[in-house]
């Protein structure tokens, strides 16, 4: 059996399809659908059995036994970097967080779990080290002390625990996000609507439309989570995007490609985001490759043209 913790979200059910794909339905949902629109995440997936967040928070607190668990992907968590209200974020995404990892240390179970580019904040260098280390938000704020904690009982950790600090993911199923999906999924709606695609006008010395981001499509990111889960050996807490930064420019551009209409409209930045954003973003991938992972990940043209294919596909 193997449990998917934020399993109807974004990359939970991505990575419940990529199981689904290599074989695998003995699995677990874990989620909470007060936004039901997330059920659409789940139609097309094979699952043994689907658990309410609190429920399952309750069972793992008491400490039920579930029966032989292969592993827990824990992508469950709030997302969102506009969320100010530290003692939820706090509660949602450290302390359950801590009561899993536990539960799996004392079963040695492979704990696999969704840490984010946000620990990170204004820097150049994008490298697994304190030293690097700043976030602008509450939110990586509560991933980054999850990250540190996990770091202080990581020498004395028998079983797999692998931390994954996703930079900017984009791809199927984030349509529930609202303004935290991606901007891919964003200007195709702007298009789809008749609207010319927007980006934000230049900040921080970056011309209109050319902050840079590492952008990784969702394939890619569910591909080193199973390959994680096929190396129990490897564990520690590793950076995953491409290596690359590139434009948002480049992202409307192959929208507009794929669309073959509109043009491109600058918006001024909008003033609460200012100091609170990350104008550019490169993962430091050495780690991951010097783990054994060595597939090469889509470009924005590539990864863009798959996703609008499946954003209008008939």
């Amino acid at each position: 059996m193997i449990i998917v913790t934020g399993g109807a979200g974004f990359i939970g059910s991505n990575i419940v399809k990529t199981l689904n794909d290599q074989g695998y339905t003995d699995i677990i949902v874990v989620d909470d659908l007060k936004d039901g629109t997330k059920f659409v995440n789940l139609v097309d997936l094979k699952i043994a059995d689907y658990l309410d967040k609190d429920e399952f928070i309750a069972r793992i607190v008491s400490g039920e036994d579930f029966g032989p668990i292969e592993a827990i992907f824990h992508e469950g968590a709030c997302s969102a970097t506009t969320e100010w209200d530290g003692k939820f974020m706090m509660e949602n995404n450290y302390e359950y967080s801590k009561e899993l990892l536990h539960y799996c240390l004392e079963r040695e179970i492979p704990f696999l779990y969704a840490s984010s580019a946000a620990t990170y904040g204004k820097t150049e260098t994008f490298i697994e080290d304190p030293a690097y280390e700043g976030p602008l938000n509450v939110y990586g704020y509560s991933k980054l002390q999850f990250d540190n904690y996990v770091r202080r009982l990581l020498p004395e950790i028998d079983s797999q625990v692998v931390g994954f600090r996703y930079f900017n993911v984009y791809g199927p199923r984030e349509q529930h996000k609202g303004s935290m999906a991606s901007v891919a999924f964003h200007l195709n709606t702007q298009i789809q609507k008749g609207e010319n695609p927007k980006l934000f006008e230049g900040i921080d010395g970056y011309p209109n439309g050319g902050q840079k981001r590492d952008f990784v499509y969702v394939s890619d990111v569910c591909d080193v989570n199973l390959w994680f889960l096929q190396h129990p050996e490897q564990s520690g807490i590793f950076n995953l995007g491409t290596g690359r930064a590139e434009p948002f420019q480049a992202i409307a551009e192959a929208v507009l490609a794929y669309h073959q209409k509109g043009r491109i409209e600058y918006i001024p930045f909008p003033d609460h985001l200012r100091g609170r954003y990350q104008s550019f973003t490169q993962a430091d991938i050495q780690k991951l490759r010097q783990a054994g992972y060595d597939k090469e990940f889509k470009t924005v043209a590539q990864g863009v043209g798959e996703y609008m294919a499946w954003l209008n596909r008939a």
